[in-house]
């Protein structure tokens, strides 16, 4: 599958994940690992153990927020977590009311910042948040 948007590199180089990272997807899409041209499932943990590395696919603000106020507990206890956040695109035209506006707000409001943003696939976006490095 071509890269999503316009830079063409791959999207698991575009998300930083990488072999060895425990990974964390919570509502993935169906074809998440064609999208990314591998199968992680091997990296895959459960909910009860600590991820590395997060990727939260939400359709809604309130599906966005619940799933973040979980992993709350787990940011504090590993500031060195990636949270990748993703929405539908305006142009996917599914409606939405979860933005990038929305999830930086909720990120800064809950001491998380935002440090990248790429397109996902054709319908999904996705921001990068990450705990401050001077909170680390």
């Amino acid at each position: 599958m071509p890269a999503a948007g316009y830079s063409g590199t791959p999207l698991l180089k575009k998300l930083g994940l990488t072999e060895g990272l425990r990974v964390r997807l919570i509502h993935p899409p169906d074809d998440y690992f064609q999208w990314l041209g591998t199968d992680i499932s091997s990296q895959i943990v459960s909910s009860t153990e600590p991820p590395d590395w997060v990727h939260v696919f939400a359709r809604t603000r309130l599906v966005f927020e619940k799933e973040m106020s979980t992993l709350k507990a787990v940011w504090q206890k590993n500031p060195r977590l990636v949270i990748w956040a993703s929405w539908h695109k305006k142009s996917s035209g599914i409606p939405t009311d979860l933005t990038e506006h929305v999830i930086r707000g909720y990120a800064l409001g809950n001491g998380l910042v935002d440090v990248k943003v790429c397109a996902v696939s054709e319908q999904w976006s996705g921001l990068k948040l990450v705990v401050p490095l001077s909170k680390r």
